[in-house]
């Protein structure tokens, strides 16, 4: 090349088309339907390509406005990603709870949550708040017998301070429609509500103006169930409803709008989390656009975000670490304006200051080590990501219709119609859990069969209150509970005194597959938390059964080869029946051809890919004995 001539980059690699593309993937699938194969088909109700062009961007009109500018998909900030960390607090004694938040403001903490629910005088916020700084620190109140008194208390501290009014942030935890969803009753009636939420917006509009006083617990919808667009429609249609309510009651719709905040669960669909929120934001300034506010800032929406809980586990609870890092990212990546991480534990016991310290450290490195705070909308102009943004909008805007169309939120929740919906929801989760569509590491596949968690850990697991309601109640969901409480009971089986139940892998044949089968077998039974006792293949029938017969196992896992197992499988059940006549003999995988005949030869189950986990391993507790 010639001193001075510019080269351009990557010119060599001519563009490739669309249609060239697909005439290559169709080639390597061959034959295979690419719809099938390829298309993902998201439980939110739309499909999802396996790759984007810029060309998938052209209808997309959102993607000429920039940061800080309507609709505020690309968020408020112009010049970083900043958010707030902030740790809440769930003890409801003073003290503690305020020696916790002082130490967490010390290591990190920009926000602090408290639960009020036995403040009652001014005595007891001021000691709740003894020693933060309330023009640094964001305070907010998730639980309170009385937000009207939080409210008034929290109010007269600050002034009794001497305190810049404007300079204090926080939030009141303030939302009847979640109250109505978890109690199934209103806690007196939807307009009494409606007077409440009225004052305590007029009380706090100017006097302490950076205070949020509404906010949409959109999270508790995602950990009853619900799939994302039901989460982010359901919150929308509860701003609303606030948002309107508030304006009936001759509230300015700019002051209405901007006392509303949202706080939203990060699941574990990394992707889709990010896309959730940038849509949160679109629609949210839809909404309040035809309020026709003065302020084009009043349509800014304000979200907290927490990590999920429904799928947070007690076994192999290290592993929530990873499931609440990678969420947390989701967060931060998709511009939240402040993030809480739930501590590793916090789904059996209440967390200690271990887990604490790791979830707030985890914000600490997004931050110092990762600089997720620098980058204004990091995921801007991903092809793949924006069109996970457009697609979620679109989904949630036509559920958001259809609950106003049904005459809103709260006809809705009356009518059982959001219940009915998270329901659905939930339940096929269920279902793809216990047939292992969907992984909880450490529960229901690859699970950790040495640990005994009655013997390490002080199970606390939280539960419902049963109780009788005027509306269907929304109950909370965990994606692993049903399997934990399957191992639990072999746990207290074998703390009873019994013996722990075992299974024999009798690996014979073929070594690719007989070593795949036991890995299977592995897994499975492991989720019950019987002892499993691998063997690395026998020479012959009679040395595995032998082997068997030696370890008194009450249940035998035949690993081979579909084509093996003809020829073997008969002879090892007649010597093993001979000795013991109870004994189970499971065959790994599911050889069609042949299931009638192997059954008629004493074969008394056959476990593969397509079995339901949950249902099988439900059948053989029952076998063994264990309730």
């Amino acid at each position: 090349m010639r001193s001075g001539e510019k080269k351009k980059l990557f010119r060599e690699f001519p563009p490739v088309s669309t249609e060239a593309w697909e005439e290559r993937i169709n080639k390597d699938l061959n034959g295979a339907d690419y719809t099938k194969s390829l298309i993902w088909n998201t439980p939110e109700g739309f499909s999802v390509k396996p790759y984007y062009r810029r060309s998938d961007l052209s209808q997309l009109e959102y993607l000429r406005s920039l940061p800080g500018e309507f609709p505020f998909v690309r968020g408020d900030k112009t010049d970083n990603n900043e958010w707030l960390v902030r740790q809440d607090i769930p003890s409801s004694e003073i003290s503690e709870a305020n020696s916790i938040a002082l130490d967490a403001i010390k290591h990190g903490a920009q926000a602090v949550g408290f639960n009020a629910r036995e403040i009652t005088t001014h005595k007891q916020i001021k000691h709740l708040l003894k020693g933060i700084d309330l023009t640094k620190i964001a305070i907010h109140y998730f639980r309170s017998r009385s937000y009207p008194l939080t409210a008034e208390l929290f109010l007269y501290e600050v002034n009794n301070r001497k305190d810049d009014n404007g300079r204090i942030t926080g939030s009141l935890n303030f939302d009847p429609i979640s109250f109505l969803l978890v109690q199934g009753d209103f806690y007196l009636s939807w307009e009494s509500n409606l007077e409440e939420a009225t004052y305590l917006v007029n009380t706090l509009h100017k006097r302490l103006p950076q205070v949020k006083v509404i906010n949409i617990n959109g999270y508790r919808f995602q950990d009853a169930g619900s799939n994302l667009v039901q989460e982010l429609a359901f919150s929308l249609a509860s701003g609303n409803e606030y948002l309107a309510g508030l304006v009936t009651k001759g509230v300015d719709p700019d002051v209405g709008a901007s006392r509303i905040a949202f706080t939203f669960a990060l699941g574990p669909s990394y992707f889709m989390e990010i896309a959730k929120l940038r849509a949160a934001r679109l629609l949210w300034a839809k909404i309040v656009e035809q309020y026709k506010p003065a302020r084009i800032e009043s349509c800014v929406m304000d979200i907290h975000c927490v990590t999920a809980r429904w799928n947070k586990t007690i076994f192999d609870p290290y592993v929530n670490m990873l499931r609440t890092t990678t969420e947390g990212m989701s967060g931060a990546l998709g511009n939240t304006d402040s993030l809480s991480i739930s501590p590793f534990d916090i789904a059996f016991q209440k967390p200690n200051s271990f887990a604490e310290r790791n979830a707030r450290n985890q914000q600490l490195i997004f931050k110092e080590e990762s600089h997720l705070d620098k980058v204004v909308d990091p995921a801007a102009g991903s092809y793949y990501v924006e069109n996970l943004t457009d697609s979620i909008a679109c989904e949630a805007w036509n559920l958001f219709k259809l609950v106003e169309e049904k005459g809103g939120i709260i006809e809705c929740i009356k009518s059982g119609f959001i219940q009915d919906s998270v329901t659905e929801s939930r339940q096929q989760k269920e279902m793809d859990i216990a047939q292992r569509k969907f992984l909880v590491l450490g529960t229901n596949q690859y699970p950790n069969v040495t640990e005994n968690i009655l013997r390490e850990i002080p199970i606390e697991i939280e539960k419902d209150e049963e109780k009788t309601t005027t509306y269907k109640r929304m109950p909370r969901f965990r994606a692993g509970e049903v399997f934990e409480r399957l191992r639990l009971a072999t746990e207290r089986y074998v703390e009873d005194g019994n013996k722990q139940p075992s299974v024999f892998l009798f690996t014979m044949g073929n070594l690719a597959m007989m070593r795949v089968r036991a890995s299977f077998a592995t897994n499975f039974f492991g989720c019950a938390g019987y002892r499993i006792i691998d063997n690395p293949g026998f020479a012959s029938i009679d040395e595995g059964v032998d082997a068997a017969i030696a370890s008194k196992t009450e249940i035998v896992v035949i690993c081979s080869s579909d084509d093996e197992y003809a020829g073997i499988v008969p002879e090892i059940i007649r010597k093993l029946k001979e000795h013991n006549s109870s004994i189970m003999i499971i065959i790994a995988g599911y050889p069609k051809e042949m299931v009638k005949d192997l059954r008629g030869a004493g074969v008394d189950d056959f476990i593969h890919i397509r079995s339901n986990l949950l249902h099988e391993l439900t059948k053989y507790q029952r076998r063994l004995g264990i309730q």
